[in-house]
């Protein structure tokens, strides 16, 4: 009856004036989508509706890529930095496979190679992520690639970084080991094809030579637009990838 009714919360009225408000709840604290957390919202949200990604990764010895940083460094003169030795290897890499390091012309329903390499790389500063761009990466030794680093950082992190740093980039090497994450799965830099994540080198048991041994290990991952190649180049861009990293003698094949 009414009472059964009024405990059920209906009382006869229409189901629409006590049914939730579609509106947003009142509670909580709101934060205006703005500024460079804005941008990058709306670039992120593009890349995932335009492109249609892919990830593929592997777990790779990093060991003697470590070792061969060691060796330089002890040489005397500029520290050479560890994101600059895999930005060389992203460059090596991009020349043997340039379906990566190019963008997608959807008017025109063409892909576009591009000649040069201008490598963006993430980085994470107080006022969010930014994605600032080594210019002509290709044509740098490990040196100069992190000198260009350190400035880009610097400049990322006191807020200096001029529009034309922070766009025109054609690949993406993405970090994320600094979060102390092993894997991610990325959204491509829109309009670029692809991007190579780091994750962090940690000490793990690794068959070396036969044998068991403690290596020090990271997981590569590429996230490629699937339009611009199909996975045996993907894989084969990780692999060469994987290989200078855990071989990089191989890299003097390209210099």
């Amino acid at each position: 009856g009414r009472t059964a009714d009024r405990e059920a919360g209906t009382g006869g009225a229409p189901a629409a004036s006590v049914a939730p408000s579609p509106a947003a709840p009142s509670d909580g604290t709101r934060v205006p989508l703005k500024g460079v957390r804005g941008a990058v919202a709306d670039k992120l949200s593009r890349s995932r509706r335009e492109i249609p990604d892919a990830t593929c990764w592997v777990d790779a010895d990093a060991t003697e890529l470590m070792r061969a940083r060691t060796a330089m460094n002890a040489s005397g003169g500029p520290k050479i930095s560890l994101v600059a030795l895999l930005a060389r290897i992203c460059t090596a890499a991009l020349a043997r496979f340039p379906e990566l390091n190019s963008t997608v012309d959807t008017e025109a329903r063409e892909i576009v190679r591009l000649d040069g390499v201008h490598l963006g790389f993430a980085a994470q500063t107080d006022r969010g992520l930014v994605v600032p761009v080594v210019r002509d990466a290709h044509a740098r030794d490990a040196e100069s690639l992190t000198a260009e680093f350190a400035r880009l950082t610097e400049a990322a992190r006191a807020g200096r970084l001029t529009p034309g740093e922070l766009t025109g980039g054609t690949f993406t090497l993405n970090n994320y080991g600094v979060f102390g994450v092993d894997g991610s799965t990325p959204i491509i830099n829109h309009p670029e094809a692809a991007m190579l994540g780091v994750g962090r080198i940690v000490p793990k048991p690794w068959v070396h030579d036969g044998e068991l041994a403690v290596r020090q290990v990271v997981q590569l991952s590429l996230t490629f637009d699937h339009r611009v190649c199909d996975g045996g180049t993907a894989g084969g861009f990780l692999r060469y990838v994987a290989d200078c990293v855990e071989q990089p003698a191989v890299l003097l094949r390209t210099l």
